[in-house]
Parts: C-alpha cells; sequence; structure tokens
C-alpha cells in the first residue's frame, strides 16, 4: 500500500479550511443578535407615546366636599378631549379621599366642539349617578373644568344619546341641565394650592421666561425662582394672582434671566412663602432646558 504524498495531505488540508470557511458564513447569516441597530430601533418604534391632561376628580375630607386637579398620563391620541373624559370615568384618582362621580359603565359616545362650545354626548348610565346636590354641582364643575383645560373649549354642554329629554335634564336629581352651557369656575377646586400651565416639563426656555397658573395663597402671592440642575439660583420673582386664599386667582408673569453657559438643564420652582418663617409652600418643581 502506498502511503499519502505531501500532495495529498496539502489537498485535504484545503478542503477542510475551504468547507470550514463557508459552514461559519452560513451559521452567521442565520443568526441575529439582538443588539444589532435594526432590532434597537425597532424597540423605540414600539414604545407608545403618551401626553399629560388634566383630571378634576371630587374629595370628601368627612366635613368638606370639594375638588382636585390631578395630571395623567394617557396614550397620546388625537381625540384627547374625548379620552380625558373617559379617563374621569375609567381612571384613578391618586389624591387621598378623592372619588369619581360618573357612574361605572358610562360611556362618551362623542363630543362635537363648535366655537368654543363643547358638547358631550353619553350614555343613559351617566344618569344613573346618587351623588347629593353638593356632589352633583361638583361633579359637573369636574367635567367642565376637565374640558375647558383645552384652550378650544371655553363652555360646555351635555346630551343623553343624542338628545335632551325631560329625564335627561333632571340629571342627578338636584342641579339639572336646565341652564347649559356650563363654564369654568375654579372657586372649589382646594388642591393643589398651586399649579403651572406655562411651562410646560421639559420645555426649553429663553429669557424672558412667561409663568402662567393658578394658586390659592395668602396675600395672593406666588413666589418664584430659576435653578440650575446643580443647585445655582440664577433668577427671583414674586407676582399676584387674581384673588388670595380662600380664594383662587390666576397668576401670570415674566421672569428674566440669563442662562448659565456650562449647564444646560434647571428648573422653575413656584411656592409660596410662609408668613412665619420665609419657608417654602407647596412648593411645584418643573424640570426646563435652557435654550443657548
Amino acid at each position: 500500500m502506498k502511503r499519502p504524498t505531501i500532495a495529498v495531505f496539502f489537498a485535504l488540508f484545503l478542503v477542510s479550511v475551504i468547507c470550514a470557511v463557508f459552514a461559519g458564513c452560513a451559521t452567521s447569516n442565520k443568526k441575529q443578535t439582538p443588539n444589532t441597530p435594526s432590532n434597537e430601533l425597532k424597540e423605540e418604534e414600539k414604545k407608545p407615546e403618551t401626553m399629560r391632561v388634566a383630571l378634576y376628580f371630587l374629595k370628601d375630607t368627612g366635613t368638606d366636599l370639594y375638588l382636585v386637579r390631578e395630571e395623567h398620563t394617557i396614550p397620546k391620541t388625537t381625540q384627547v378631549a374625548k379620552t380625558a373624559v373617559e379617563q374621569l370615568i375609567n381612571g384613578r384618582p391618586v389624591t387621598e379621599n378623592a372619588f369619581k362621580v360618573l357612574p361605572k359603565g358610562t360611556k362618551v359616545l362623542g363630543i362635537s366642539i363648535n366655537n368654543g362650545l363643547a358638547t358631550v354626548d353619553f350614555t343613559r348610565e351617566v344618569l344613573e349617578a346618587n351623588v347629593g346636590s353638593s356632589g352633583e354641582a361638583l361633579g359637573i364643575q369636574s367635567i367642565v373644568n376637565t374640558l375647558t383645560e383645552f384652550p378650544a373649549i371655553n363652555k360646555v354642554a351635555f346630551k343623553v344619546e343624542g338628545k335632551l329629554d325631560e329625564r335627561a335634564k333632571d340629571w342627578w336629581g338636584h342641579v339639572g341641565l336646565y341652564e347649559q352651557p356650563f363654564t369654568r369656575d375654579l372657586s372649589n377646586v382646594r388642591e393643589p394650592a398651586i399649579w403651572v400651565t406655562t411651562p410646560k416639563p421639559g420645555n426649553e426656555v429663553s429669557s424672558p421666561l412667561t409663568v402662567r397658573g393658578s394658586a390659592m395663597v395668602f396675600e395672593a402671592v406666588v413666589s418664584m425662582r430659576i435653578v440650575t440642575k446643580d443647585g445655582q439660583k440664577i433668577a427671583q420673582a414674586n407676582t399676584m394672582a387674581a384673588g388670595g386664599a380662600p380664594l383662587r386667582g390666576d397668576f401670570n408673569t415674566g421672569m428674566s434671566f440669563k442662562a448659565p453657559a456650562s449647564v444646560k438643564e434647571g428648573y422653575l420652582e413656584v411656592y409660596w412663602a410662609s408668613p412665619k418663617d420665609g419657608s417654602d409652600l407647596d412648593l411645584v418643581k418643573i424640570p426646563i432646558k435652557f435654550k443657548k
């Protein structure tokens, strides 16, 4: 028997190398790591967009009944007014002792908006609430205040399954719908003491910064400051709300400031000063970005 020559060994070696290379290529083509850029992009695309809406719920302290304002995160939608009212039905208040007044099972058939008037069409389940005269008035106002947070709406009226018959006009048996439409009324909103509507969290801001909101504070004096993320105060101001506690009033002012050169982010802090020791009370902290 002849021994294999060196040439034969070399030929076999080349064949084995070529097979290994092709096998490796085939394996690599079948595999796709979970951290490839395309997969990361798909994950980002799947992440749902959200938005914030202001909702008004009732609160019972045992001795008093009033409204509270809460900001809730909802999926981003073009039907934001309808979704906000649906949150009053199906959402969960976060304020202690706060509750919903719209009956479970109520559906919003639609909301039409025309010349600032929003007309909400409910199913007949809406008529099943049993909340007493005070709760009825505040329950209506909870819907009205929620909808008039949107700039396009300044009045609200209700229908039940497309019409306003005598049963619908009686509504929950006390206030009723005889003097529609309803307008915005914050006089019975006790919590929070301060809220800010402008700027929104994360807004990029420049000087002068417009600050808008609502306050129910001692002698109507609202204080505010701009601080950098590392705690450096770069502006301080006071303004007056339209009314002082126990009344609530809107405020609207401008703050001049010099944006820091080395810090990109900071906070707008709005509060009222304690008449006893000057400490910050009911502080609201809004994250902002400085425009360069």
